[in-house]
């Protein structure tokens, strides 16, 4: 509260807007604390969620259970397809408000949900919370930076936010461990309030900041949704890389977020030493990013994506390997490190390649694709376990991953 009080106080907004983070840095900042609001809000869940699929609400398969994180995905999917476009026509902020409305009836009914349903119901409506909200904050800071500093200002931005799914996901396994898991979502629905007061009252939109630096071409007609659809997906190689990267990524947080909860209790870790093996992978991943967004800035983007990609796979296939918590927590935080010099830089590449006037199109399309990486994950990883075990799921969602990296590698050579 001390960190929001201390933005506003500075916070600058002036009629004739200019590019730069020192230029901005009040609503930077004030954009930093808002994501990590929303990072908070998926967090809250992260263990409660696996745990008590079957404690609670008698969920057997893994399939049923990764339900939860396969709506969500679908959900944050739509949102992020629309919410580019969307953001182009009706301004930043409406979506980011939007998105907060969207998100505070989760903790409500997750706390008092009777059957499995109602919880997958509610991860339909965190996704388009996150679809939203978080697309605006990586939109608006990107908007208020300018093309300098996009590698910090995404690192910066994607730090906080996973910062955030860390120390809640930590919070709400000691919570449920002590058997208050009403506590998270009693947290969820404070966070979800807050966020929506300070982005009603506080945030500025950045429509102008995307006006100056397009510069006359700004009066120019933004290409159709299918075009820039196109152009990421598959006709720019740029933007394909980043693409079929961002969509692997997430595939991987699906296996961390549904499967791997289970997996450490199943192996005897126990539910405080799974607690900080699955806090560890989301905090190293967030912290890192406050390095590997500059870092990127100045030695390129494909040393990161590539080397980053690599990595995780190589650190999901130890997981295999390991015996003790400590070779876990090698893992973790392997995946961690990965993660954290992939998932700003691959934003990055996305504004890179592509002009002010359609890049929140572009970024809609990227987070479209990468987060469809949760269902991708989700449902394979839940098939293989049910159908084999969960070592299968991991085995070849490690493999996946090398492959992606060394193809991301190849694509961005020049």
């Amino acid at each position: 509260m001390l960190f929001l009080l201390t933005s506003l106080k500075h916070m600058q907004h002036s009629p004739s807007p200019e590019l730069g983070l020192k230029a901005n840095l009040g609503q930077f900042m004030l954009l930093v604390a808002v994501n990590a609001f929303v990072g908070a809000m998926v967090g809250l869940e992260r263990v409660i969620i696996p745990v008590l699929a079957g404690t609670r609400w008698g969920v057997e398969s893994y399939v049923a259970a990764l339900s939860f994180i396969i709506t969500f995905g679908m959900a944050k999917v739509l949102a992020n397809s629309v919410a580019g476009r969307l953001a182009e026509r009706a301004g930043r902020k409406r979506l980011l408000i939007l998105g907060w409305l969207l998100g505070i009836p989760v903790p409500l009914i997750l706390m008092w949900a009777p059957s499995w349903a109602w919880v997958v119901a509610a991860n339909a409506l965190l996704g388009l919370n996150q679809g939203f909200a978080w697309t605006m904050t990586v939109v608006m800071k990107i908007d208020l930076v300018g093309p300098k500093q996009r590698g910090l200002a995404l690192g910066i931005n994607e730090s906080a936010g996973y910062a955030a799914v860390s120390l809640a996901a930590l919070l709400s396994g000691f919570w449920l461990a002590a058997g208050h898991e009403e506590w998270a979502f009693t947290a969820g629905l404070v966070i979800a309030l807050v966020g929506l007061v300070v982005s009603l009252v506080a945030v500025h939109d950045t429509m102008d900041h995307v006006a100056l630096e397009q510069g006359a071409a700004a009066k120019e007609a933004s290409p159709s949704w299918g075009s820039v659809f196109q152009r990421v997906s598959w006709k720019e190689r740029h933007l394909h890389a980043a693409s079929q990267a961002g969509l692997v990524n997430n595939m991987n947080d699906g296996l961390a977020w549904g499967i791997l909860p289970l997996f450490f209790l199943q192996v005897g870790m126990g539910e405080e030493n799974t607690v900080w093996l699955l806090a560890a992978y989301p905090l190293i991943w967030g912290l890192g990013q406050l390095f590997t967004g500059g870092l990127s800035d100045r030695i390129g983007r494909r040393g990161p994506i590539a080397v980053g990609m690599i990595l995780q796979g190589v650190s999901i296939l130890w997981l295999l390997e390991a015996s003790s918590w400590t070779g876990y927590a090698v893992s973790m935080v392997g995946m961690g490190i990965g993660t954290a010099l992939v998932y700003p830089t691959l934003l990055a590449v996305i504004s890179d390649h592509s002009e002010p006037i359609w890049r929140s199109t572009a970024l809609g399309v990227y987070r479209l694709w990468r987060d469809g990486g949760y269902v991708v994950g989700a449902v394979l990883a839940g098939l293989l376990a049910d159908a084999l075990n969960p070592e299968s799921a991991i085995l070849w969602i490690g493999v996946l991953t090398i492959a992606s990296g060394c193809w991301a590698g190849w694509l961005l050579r020049s």
